[in-house]
């Protein structure tokens, strides 16, 4: 499974060199849409293609919501830096101190050289490469954020309507309180990801011409991409149809950052208390492919999605990040209740 850790992979590579939609009966707030709640069966016990932390299925009760209608774009995020001069994760110089609970006691410091702002960038392979191994297909990029999503030299401009990438879980969650929102849990984010149906594999429904309705990556995955859905990387907020809950791009162009801390075992601990109402996720992290490193719960698939390694774009897929890593590929969308709407009003 694809999972990320900004440390890991620096570390490494220092030492080695469809329903309606629903209403609230009151004006939304502003490109939000209201999620009216309900019950549903989070997770899946029948698809082949999940993994193991996506069974088993277990029924969840949330309460309604707003949700932006779209990822947060670069221009939103600009306006939240412009306003409170807030610098992201991957501006910072790496904190050593920190950078080392999430690796192996006895992991050796490398030099102050190496500790300066940056972060992970897609990099494909000029031939075909087996799926074993990320680091044949990610580089680590200094000078590589926000306002430089591919490093030095490359901009936002004339991207204000994409979605901000290179952020962070603690950045997403700073632009959510100046907005007065928060993250979506993961159980309200697959709810609204379902748009209404029941047993639906992806948001749009369950045909497999991913290309008419979500930014994926069509062809060979990762040397060669077909480009049948008009996009190489990432695409602009609503380039494809919304699903029945008028939410864009619930599936592809980047992975959204969610609330809760991820375990691998969490469903079952679902599944063993019978109904759960509005689960914010377990109380701590674990992963066993990375034990020393905390993550949180990402969703939604991204432009690399492709049968061949992830099938991401699924509804039920999910993927566990540390909250310190910034990605090519991952971004994020708020949530408010009515009860933040109406003190925000």
């Amino acid at each position: 499974m694809l999972s990320f850790s900004l440390t890991y992979w620096f570390v490494a590579a220092a030492l080695l060199q469809t329903a309606p939609l629903h209403s609230s009966g009151d004006k939304a707030p502003k490109d939000m849409v209201w999620i009216a709640g309900g019950d549903f069966m989070m997770g899946t016990d029948g698809d082949p293609q999940a993994r193991t932390d996506e069974r088993p299925a277990h029924e969840v009760r949330v309460d309604g919501f707003y949700m932006d209608m779209h990822e947060v774009t670069n221009a939103e995020f600009a306006a939240f830096v412009k306003a409170t001069g807030y610098v992201t994760t991957a501006e910072k110089p790496i904190d050593w101190d920190e950078l080392s609970k999430q690796l192996p006691p006895g992991t050796a410091r490398p030099p102050d050289s190496v500790l300066l702002p940056g972060s992970l960038v897609f990099d494909p392979p000029p031939y075909a490469v087996q799926l074993n191994n990320v680091g044949q297909w990610w580089k680590w990029v200094r000078g590589a954020d926000w306002k430089h999503p591919l490093g030095p030299g490359s901009s936002i401009t004339g991207k204000e309507d994409f979605p901000v990438v290179q952020v962070s879980w603690d950045d997403a969650v700073a632009y959510c309180h100046w907005a007065g929102k928060r993250l979506p849990t993961e159980a309200e984010w697959e709810f609204a990801a379902r748009g209404g149906m029941k047993d639906a594999k992806y948001p749009w429904g369950n045909d497999t011409a991913y290309y008419k309705h979500a930014n994926t990556w069509d062809g060979h995955f990762p040397d060669k991409n077909s480009l049948l859905d008009g996009h190489e990387l990432m695409a602009p907020v609503k380039s494809y149809a919304p699903n029945g809950y008028g939410l864009y791009d619930m599936a592809g162009n980047v992975w959204e950052w969610c609330s809760d801390w991820y375990r691998n075992d969490f469903y079952t601990t679902c599944k063993k208390q019978g109904k759960v109402s509005n689960p914010q996720g377990p109380a701590d992290s674990y992963d066993p492919e990375e034990p020393y490193i905390q993550k949180r719960v990402n969703r939604g698939g991204s432009f690399l999605c492709n049968d061949s390694y992830c099938s991401s774009y699924r509804i039920t897929a999910r993927m566990k990040t540390s909250p310190d890593t910034g990605l090519e590929h991952c971004g994020f969308r708020c949530v408010m209740t009515k009860e933040m709407w109406e003190k925000n009003k």
